[in-house]
């Protein structure tokens, strides 16, 4: 299943293999992935295999997740994602931009469009997302996409922190 959604200045297509250099620059990065679980990948192989992964997935009839590369004028820039829970009526936003590329409200404009995709197409119930406390810019794009703070005394430990850190966790109610 290969799906493309568009935006005003954005094109949303599926992340794939071919994406390898592109996503590392910005998976690599311990500034880009610093309030990042699973990030930042310390090797390309790193890269390759999640990027073999999502391909995978990609190709499924009825994918448990969608990964898209961010372009900009062919350009891809970052990511962003939908995971499904087992009976697919909840989904988990992520997202991640290259640092280049923050401060031009590209991440909510791909944010809404896999709002929308979520709503309309997946007919998922609910979104959640996850963050750092001090991820400002993340829990304020999820404020603007109409999410709600569900809780606020999570824990997390990013890979690169040598502490645990509180985790925030937002939500929306889209219904059908």
């Amino acid at each position: 299943m290969l799906i493309t959604l568009k935006t005003e200045r954005l094109s949303l297509r599926p992340l794939n293999i071919n994406d390898l250099y592109s996503t590392h620059a910005y998976a690599s990065d311990p500034m880009n992935t610093k309030y990042m679980i699973h990030l930042p990948n310390d090797t390309l192989e790193e890269t390759k295999s999640f990027l073999s992964t999502v391909s995978s997935e990609w190709e499924k009839e009825n994918p448990d997740f969608y990964e898209f590369a961010i372009t900009l004028d062919n350009i891809h820039i970052g990511a962003i994602s939908i995971y499904l829970n087992k009976s697919h009526s909840e989904g988990e936003l992520g997202w991640i931009l290259h640092k280049d590329f923050w401060g031009n409200g590209y991440a909510t404009e791909a944010a809404f469009a896999i709002k929308d995709f979520s709503a309309n197409k997946l007919c998922v119930e609910k979104l959640v997302a996850h963050c750092d406390s001090q991820n400002v810019d993340s829990y304020r794009l999820m404020k603007r996409i109409g999410m709600i703070l569900e809780c606020d005394d999570g824990v997390r430990y990013n890979k690169n922190a040598k502490e645990s850190t509180k985790e925030l966790i937002y939500s929306l109610t889209i219904g059908h």
